[in-house]
């Protein structure tokens, strides 16, 4: 399953990773976005390093089976119903969609 998680540095994205983990989700590929400040940092998945990409396109998500987001309300609706749009399980933690 191709997971993305949107606000991974943030320490909710963070705790996600951790959850994936320590669940043994199954997980083919994880890939991680957040703000451009943090682009291009790496954080580790399993013993490895997974660098972590500025979101800047829905279309960058259309690969995903599931995108868990947690980046903020602006960054949800901007995306999260562009990535549904692909097929794509979108779980937003933000107020967004409250």
């Amino acid at each position: 399953m191709n997971v993305a998680i949107v606000g991974a540095t943030g320490a909710v994205g963070k705790e996600m990773i951790e959850v994936l983990n320590r669940r043994n989700f199954p997980v083919t590929k994880l890939s991680l976005f957040s703000s451009a400040r943090s682009a291009g940092t790496t954080m580790d998945w399993k013993g490895e390093s997974v660098t972590v990409q500025e979101l800047c396109s829905a279309s960058q998500l259309k690969d995903c089976d599931i995108a868990l987001f947690s980046a903020g309300a602006t960054t949800s609706k901007k995306f999260a119903h562009d990535v549904a749009g692909f097929g794509c399980i979108v779980i937003d933690n933000s107020s967004a969609f409250r």
